[in-house]
C-alpha cells in the first residue's frame, strides 16, 4: 500500500510544474481577453448560445460565474447560460494538459462540448422563447444605455471565483497578485485534488482489482452517464478532476466523462443558487443542465455515426 501512496505522489508531483504553465498562461489570457469575452457574451442577445458555447470552451476558471451572473441580472438568456455552463470544462482541460500522454484527448472533448452547447443553448432559448422576450429587451436597452434607473450591475460579476480570485471587469490594471500568485495558490490546490482523486482510485484497483474497479463505477453500463453527470453537479472543482481522472483510469466511457463535465458548472451553479431570488427557476436550469448531459453521454456512448 505504501508503494501506491508513494507511486501516486511522484506522478502527481511531476504533474505541478505542467500546470503551473498552464495557470498562468490561463490567467495571462483572462488578463488580456476577460473583458473583452465577457462584453461580447453580454451583448450577444440572440446570438448568445454560440458566444456562450465559444467563450466557455475556454479554460479558465471565472466565466461560469461570469455566466451565473449575467444571467441572474437578466443580461443573458438561459440558453446562453447553459451553453456557458455546458461547454465549459472547469479543471478538465488544465488537468489533461499536465498529463503530455492525453493530449490527444483535449480536441475532441473541446469540439463535442461545443457541439453539445450550441445545439442545447439554442435548442432552450426557442422553447423558452416567450420568457426570453422581456430579456432581450432588456440587454438592447441596457446595451444602448437605456436601462430602468435603479439597475446596478455594476456588480454583475464582483463574485469569487476560486482561490481568492475574482473575474471582475474592474481589474483592469495588471496585478502580479492576480496574475501570479493565484496561478500558484490554484495549482497546489488542484494538486492536492489530483493527488487525492489519484490515490482514491489506485487504492480500489490495489485492493480488487482492476476488472472489479471497473464493475463499481458501471463500466459498459447505462446507468453510468447518470452518475458521472450527478458528480458533475457538485459545485467544486474537485467534480471535474475526480471525472477527468476516472476517465484517464479507465473507469469511465467518453460518453460518460462528457455527461460529467457537461454537468460541470463548477463554482456558477453556486451563485445561480445565492443571487437567483427564483428559486423554482433554479431547479429548472440545474434539471435542463442534468438532463441535456445525461442524454449527450448517452447519445455518444449508445449511437454509432
Amino acid at each position: 500500500m505504501y508503494s501506491v501512496f508513494l507511486d501516486v505522489l511522484i506522478d502527481s508531483v511531476k504533474m505541478i510544474p505542467f500546470l503551473l504553465v498552464v495557470y498562468i498562461g490561463i490567467e495571462l489570457v483572462e488578463y488580456k481577453y476577460g473583458n473583452l469575452i465577457r462584453k461580447k457574451v453580454q451583448e450577444a442577445g440572440k446570438m448568445g448560445p454560440a458566444i456562450g458555447a465559444l467563450a466557455g470552451s475556454v479554460p479558465q476558471c471565472g466565466f461560469s460565474v461570469v455566466g451565473a451572473a449575467l444571467y441572474t441580472q437578466r443580461l443573458v438568456t438561459i440558453g446562453t447560460m447553459l451553453a456557458v455552463f455546458l461547454s465549459t470544462s472547469d479543471e478538465a482541460i488544465p488537468v489533461i494538459l499536465s498529463q503530455p500522454d492525453s493530449l490527444g484527448l483535449i480536441f475532441p472533448l473541446i469540439l463535442t462540448k461545443i457541439i453539445i452547447a450550441l445545439i442545447a443553448g439554442y435548442a432552450v432559448d426557442f422553447i423558452f422563447r416567450k420568457t426570453n422576450e422581456k430579456t432581450l429587451q432588456h440587454i438592447e436597452a441596457y446595451n444602448h444605455g437605456h436601462d430602468e434607473a435603479g439597475h446596478n450591475h455594476d456588480s454583475v460579476v464582483d463574485e469569487i471565483a476560486c482561490c481568492g480570485h475574482s473575474p471582475s471587469p474592474d481589474a483592469k490594471k495588471f496585478n502580479p497578485k492576480e496574475v501570479f500568485l493565484h496561478p500558484v495558490m490554484h495549482t497546489a490546490k488542484i494538486f492536492s485534488f489530483i493527488f487525492g482523486a489519484s490515490l482514491f482510485i489506485n487504492l480500489i484497483i490495489f485492493k480488487v482489482g482492476e476488472t472489479a474497479f471497473q464493475k463499481i463505477f458501471l463500466s459498459h453500463s447505462f446507468l453510468q452517464p447518470f452518475i458521472t453527470a450527478l458528480i458533475g453537479l457538485i459545485p467544486n472543482c474537485v467534480a471535474s478532476v475526480t471525472i477527468t481522472q476516472m476517465y484517464l483510469k479507465s473507469a469511465i466511457t467518453f460518453g460518460s466523462v462528457i455527461a460529467g463535465l457537461s454537468a460541470s458548472g463548477g463554482l456558477g451553479i453556486l451563485v445561480l443558487f445565492r443571487e437567483e431570488k427564483n428559486k423554482k427557476d433554479v431547479f429548472k436550469i440545474l434539471g435542463l443542465l442534468y438532463g441535456i448531459s445525461v442524454l449527450a453521454g448517452l447519445v455518444i456512448e449508445y449511437v454509432k455515426f
